[in-house]
């Protein structure tokens, strides 16, 4: 007959309790007889030194915050320290791999030559649009300047202009549909 074996000892117990109790004695404790461990197998994960330190460092806060966490009955302490170890280890590979392939993706994108015909088409989109804005009568020039090339809300461009809100609301109103008007008379219908 094989007799089942306690997963956790009386020191484990008694760490568990005082750390429940707010004992920083414990965590020392703790701390002494498996940080060494903890920082060899994150570090083994992670190949990286630095990255090593932050997940025991991470590891001890959370057995300093959430002691209860560790439950006795489901397996010893080095085994629960070492599955955080290990758990937040891979954390920190994946995270740093997602970002290489993000870093990677927007160089091959920076790295991309400008689309020419796509370039010429903006600029002289845009230059229909600055003539169409010379167009207006002046009070929904300075409007429409403020508020969309110079990112003011409504309410800014009438602090900016001396006039009341639902005035400015109104030049922007007439000088967008005047624009959009002039636009879609040269054929720029995506302009609506």
């Amino acid at each position: 007959m094989t007799v089942k074996q306690p997963r956790s000892t009386s020191w484990e117990l008694s760490l568990r309790q005082r750390l429940l109790a707010g004992d920083d004695g414990a965590l020392s404790e703790i701390y002494d007889q498996y940080s060494s461990f903890v920082f060899g197998l994150a570090a083994r994960v992670t190949n990286d030194r630095r990255a090593a330190e932050d997940v025991t460092q991470e590891v001890f806060v959370t057995v300093w915050e959430r002691p209860a966490v560790f439950d006795p009955e489901r397996g010893s302490l080095r085994s629960w320290l070492g599955t955080l170890a290990h758990r937040r280890a891979v954390d920190f590979v994946r995270r740093e791999e997602a970002s290489r392939r993000r870093a990677q993706r927007e160089a091959e994108l920076a790295a991309l030559p400008p689309d020419i015909e796509e370039l010429a088409t903006a600029l002289a989109l845009a230059e229909r649009v600055r003539v169409a804005v010379d167009e207006l009568p002046s009070d929904q020039q300075d409007a429409i300047r403020l508020a969309y090339f110079g990112g003011k809300t409504y309410r800014q461009v009438a602090d900016m202009l001396g006039i009341p809100e639902g005035t400015a609301k109104s030049r922007l109103r007439m000088g967008l549909r005047r624009m959009a008007d002039t636009l879609e008379r040269e054929g720029v219908d995506q302009w609506r």
